[in-house]
């Protein structure tokens, strides 16, 4: 379950990446981001084809969900399970409305709608049927339907017979997803603090990201609008608690985690460590991608993903209580804050917020670091390899298929991996056994970390090029 739930998660992410050029063309569509080019005639008319391409992208996000989660899920991610995807969304949604139409009132079947959660799922059909139906062999005169096509058929025959059971049962579902929002937006600050706790404690695991789709696309409603994340770009005046205090933290505490880090390295190792984190620290502030820099240390001790957490949970409690309201598209950077700034409720506070957190975020990590003597980068014993790939002058003159083939020497060879993919930051690999791996070899290579899940599953992390790595494997694997 654990990896299938991490299969959703990363294929979430396929979807989500689109959100940020769609987010920037939408704000920069509004009359309030860019007044000057607005007063030119010429502009004032050109810059709303901006804001309706990115709206384009949100007002479809659940189809865009059930393509994703399809691809994510399928075993080549062929463009086959994508249309699965697709066709499964339009028929789960077609039967139900139908089905409410005939048995609801106007008025309250209009308020019904499958939403993101109707996007994953018929995601799970697209993909699963593709990976059951996609090698079936038909008699001679039906053959043309078999194969790949019949994907497209059986996921559509599937979703026709799931969408009636799903119409009579969704609107408790929706019922008792109200509830929970209620229930969540009743406890207020501190209802925002719980969230943001447990988003931080699932990223080892790699379910924060099914965790966020509820928040960010599902909860609340506004004019048929719901998620955090949409009413917030809807205009909607109460939307912003699950995201603006994620602002303090990733402009202000994760460069202040790599300050500390950095101030705890042995002194003959500051001049070496200090160009990386300085890159991860900027890619935290600018654009909020947070992974690579987190999983230098949640791995070394529970108690610095533990005070991550906390100091997260600490920081949505008070931008929470002070009635900030902020959001973003991608992740809680300073592109975003920037952005979005003239939607946003108080967003002045958010840096002034961020300055206690930040300091905050220095002396409880360097204060662990040094008391726990944790091997953070810069701390290693000197047999360690460097984890900064432009350290090692072996790896920085190796050519990209040397470094693929040193990939799959590192976790166990060739017969050694079953499947290869990737997410936004890590590989997430299955393999015949992880034992198998040489994490002291990946690390070599500019691997921040090594998680070992099961005996046959591990995920590896890489940084933001982690596509490219997942696909030299993958191609290299198939010479």
């Amino acid at each position: 379950m654990l990896k299938f739930l991490q299969r959703i998660g990363k294929s979430l992410m396929l979807p989500i990446a689109a959100l940020p050029i769609a987010g920037i063309m939408l704000r920069i569509g509004q009359p309030d981001v860019i007044k000057a080019l607005y007063a030119v005639p010429f502009m004032s008319q050109i810059l709303p084809f901006f804001g309706a391409a990115g709206s384009a992208l949100f007002d479809n996000l659940p189809l865009l969900f059930a393509l994703g989660v399809a691809v994510g899920l399928s075993d080549d991610q062929n463009g086959a399970s994508a249309l699965a995807g697709v066709i499964s969304y339009l028929t789960l949604t077609n039967v139900t409305t139908k089905y409410w139409g005939i048995n609801f009132a106007p008025e309250i079947a209009s308020t019904l709608n499958i939403s993101f959660l109707g996007g994953i799922l018929a995601g799970l059909i697209g993909g699963l049927s593709y990976n059951r139906y996609r090698k079936v062999q038909l008699p001679e005169f039906l053959a043309f339907f078999g194969g790949r096509r019949a994907v497209p058929i059986m996921s559509g025959l599937i979703s026709a017979i799931v969408a009636i059971p799903l119409a009579i049962v969704w609107p408790s579902i929706q019922a008792f997803l109200g509830d929970i929002s209620a229930a969540i937006a009743g406890f207020g600050a501190m209802g925002a603090a719980l969230y943001g706790f447990f988003n931080r404690l699932l990223i080892p695991m790699g379910l924060h990201h099914v965790f966020n789709s509820f928040f960010w696309f599902q909860l609340g409603n506004f004019n048929g609008t719901t998620g955090d994340l949409n009413r917030f770009f809807a205009g909607d005046p109460t939307a912003g608690h699950f995201m603006a205090g994620f602002f303090p933290v990733m402009m202000f505490g994760l460069p202040a985690i790599a300050f500390a880090i950095y101030c705890a390295a042995k002194k003959e190792k500051k001049k070496a460590v200090a160009g990386m984190l300085l890159s991860l620290g900027l890619t935290a502030l600018l654009t909020g991608v947070t992974e690579p820099l987190e999983f230098l240390f949640i791995f070394l001790s529970p108690a610095l993903l533990v005070a991550h957490a906390i100091l997260t949970a600490i920081s949505m409690f008070i931008t929470d209580s002070l009635g900030v309201l902020h959001g973003f598209t991608f992740s809680a950077g300073a592109i975003d804050y920037l952005l979005n700034f003239n939607l946003a409720t108080n967003p002045i506070y958010i840096l002034l917020v961020g300055l206690g957190i930040g300091a905050l975020y220095f002396v409880v990590f360097y204060f662990l670091i040094v008391k726990l003597d944790l091997p953070t980068p810069g701390r290693e014993d000197d047999d360690e390899l460097s984890s900064n790939p432009i350290q090692n002058s072996e790896v920085a003159a190796t050519s990209e298929d040397e470094i693929s083939r040193k990939y799959i020497e590192y976790l166990g060879g060739d017969e050694n991996i079953i499947k290869v993919e990737n997410c936004a930051t890590r590989l997430r690999l299955e393999l015949v056994d992880t034992n198998k791996m040489n994490e002291k070899g990946l690390k070599s290579l500019g691997v921040k970390g090594v998680v070992k899940l099961s005996k046959t599953s591990a995920q590896v992390i890489v940084g933001t090029k982690v596509e490219f790595v997942a696909d030299g494997i993958n191609e290299s694997l198939r010479k």
